[in-house]
């Protein structure tokens, strides 16, 4: 490994905490970088939703701990993630906080970079390949098209409670972009379309859901923005998915010769 990818120097006697982006599920997306930590690992601090092949990566001799946070079946709070980010800091060299996509996309990477930095535990980021980008594209679905869409909104559709203002502004969301890719908005996905249609989005406006993006499990339901909440209803369609509205989900339909292949699908 090369020696310049781990810092081993700690200010105050603590080791290196790396925020490491897992990406989507599909282990050819991993980056070499983050591969490289985990294979060097003392401490790896992982999400639900890493995949298993990318666990598998990890060093046998690490200690694993688990930190998932799925909706109704917490492990753990975020300030006992970060607790344990610091109690770890001062005993092991290399730490790696394993986050499913990218830590600094919906992924409260952000948050532990301030906590930790406030410690004075040095803090390095591995990007990672979002959910939001590549769950379309193994679906067939491009975010730009010269004749669909020459903008993009991320947004969450699942927002920290507590917020001075936790509500999004759909009617801004509604009219900025042509595309809009929606992060954990299945709970709310009534409320979600109802609030676009209102902003003037039409109601025949295509939707994609995709969960489980670029796994073999992924699965995907196309409809519209008067439909969906049904064809949810009527399938059990479940989270986590990511939601992608515009006209750009159209060509679903036609770019199935583009898919990238999965190992099992």
């Amino acid at each position: 490994m090369n020696p310049s990818l781990v810092d081993n120097k700690a200010s105050h006697n603590y080791g290196k905490v790396y925020l490491v982006g897992a990406g989507p599920g599909d282990p050819g997306l991993f980056t070499l970088k983050g591969k490289g930590l985990l294979q060097c690992a003392d401490v790896v601090v992982y999400d639900a939703l890493v995949s298993p092949p990318i666990l598998d990566m990890i060093n046998p001799e690490a200690e694993k701990i688990h930190a998932g946070k799925r909706r109704g079946r917490h492990s753990k709070k975020q300030d006992e993630i970060t607790q344990t980010l610091i109690e770890k800091a001062k005993t092991n060299a290399i730490i790696v906080r394993l986050k499913g996509g990218d830590p600094f996309v919906f992924g409260r990477g952000g948050e532990e970079m301030e906590d930790l930095v406030k410690m004075g535990i040095p803090v390095e980021v591995v990007p990672g390949v979002t959910s939001g980008i590549a769950a379309p594209a193994y679906a067939g679905i491009p975010l730009t098209h010269r004749n669909y869409s020459s903008s993009v909104t991320f947004v969450t559709g699942h927002e920290a409670a507590g917020k001075y203002r936790p509500e999004v502004n759909w009617k801004a969301i509604a009219q900025g972009s042509e595309t809009l890719v929606i992060y954990m908005g299945v709970h709310n996905l009534a409320y979600i379309t109802s609030e676009l249609i209102a902003a003037g989005r039409s109601c025949e406006t295509p939707i994609a859901l995709i969960r489980w993006g670029t796994r073999p499990e992924q699965e995907e339901l196309i409809g519209q923005l008067d439909t969906i909440v049904k064809q949810v209803e009527e399938t059990g369609f479940e989270a986590p998915a990511i939601a992608i509205i515009g006209g750009v989900v159209d060509l679903q339909e036609i770019l199935p010769h583009c898919l990238p292949s999965v190992a099992g699908r």
